[in-house]
């Protein structure tokens, strides 16, 4: 008999804080990579819009588009058995208008995300959150730095680097959980910040750069496989070095086929006996 797969839910997350277990989550663009991160076991899967650099060739988050989210969307969404998939709100995707709002994050959801999330906790998006898990959509925070703020920060800093920035976090922290998200990232906090504002909710924190005390964490998967063409941020810790091993192969494979080593018997097809001499008979 097939083994039955559990799913990870919203509610599981909930349920590993209780336990005092750690939750991962990694980020994946294609199917492939997203079959075998689930097949590890990973908790989580974020589509996330930091694919605008790792795959799309931009230099920020910013000119992704809700297009591109429900492509990468559905080709994780089809390699994945047991972990739960979170796709980013891409820039201006909310922000504008509660319609447009749902109507965007429903188009993620019908691509095979069970979840969505979009970063900050102004006013107005809070009352996009409250909204969007009324019509049934979960929702995932994202606090200290949101990439896609970038032009407004003025750069890539830490967020909540004082006692009242700290505070100012967990109240935002906590306006975001009064209003029905189930997880937050933090991303660039001070590890004892981020420590502070975990123990102080009770939906579970996502750390990026935020220290060992956050309930879970999440890496861009790039970023541990050494794939990655551009800066590795502090917070990285490389698992495999990717690119060193893909240039290898790919000088292998140019040289082999220069040379005339590849293809080699072992890589082709053949005909028969009978038909071989067809050939070798034609125009006598």
């Amino acid at each position: 008999m097939n083994e039955i797969i559990k799913p990870v839910t919203a509610e599981s997350f909930q349920k590993m804080k209780r336990n005092n277990e750690k939750i991962t989550m990694l980020t994946a663009y294609d199917c492939s990579t997203a079959k075998y991160i689930d097949e590890c076991g990973i908790d989580s899967i974020l589509v996330g819009d930091s694919l605008g650099m790792t795959i799309l060739g931009y230099d920020t988050t910013i000119n992704v588009t809700v297009e591109d989210m429900v492509t990468f969307t559905k080709a994780v969404s089809r390699g994945v058995k047991r972990a739960l998939v979170i796709a980013d709100m891409p820039f201006l995707s909310y922000q504008t208008s509660l319609e447009e709002t749902v109507i965007n994050a429903g188009k993620l959801i019908r691509a095979g995300a069970k979840a969505i999330k979009l970063e900050g906790a102004s006013d107005f998006i809070l009352k996009e959150i409250n909204h969007l898990t009324k019509a049934g959509i979960s929702v995932v925070g994202h606090l200290g730095f949101t990439p896609q703020y970038i032009n407004t920060i003025g750069g890539y800093f830490i967020q909540g680097k004082s006692y009242e920035k700290t505070m100012a976090l967990l109240d935002a922290a906590k306006k975001l959980e009064e209003n029905g998200v189930f997880s937050i990232v933090l991303e660039m906090v001070p590890e004892e910040s981020a420590k502070f504002i975990s123990e102080n909710l009770s939906v579970p924190t996502i750390g990026i750069g935020a220290g060992a005390y956050c309930d879970g964490q999440v890496l861009v998967i790039d970023d541990i496989l050494g794939k990655y063409a551009g800066n590795i941020p502090k917070f990285v810790k490389q698992y495999a070095n990717l690119k060193d091993i893909i240039k290898e192969s790919v000088s292998n494979y140019n040289n082999d086929v220069k040379s005339g080593n590849f293809p080699s018997e072992q890589h082709s097809f053949k005909l028969t006996e009978e038909e071989r001499n067809k050939l070798d008979s034609y125009g006598i």
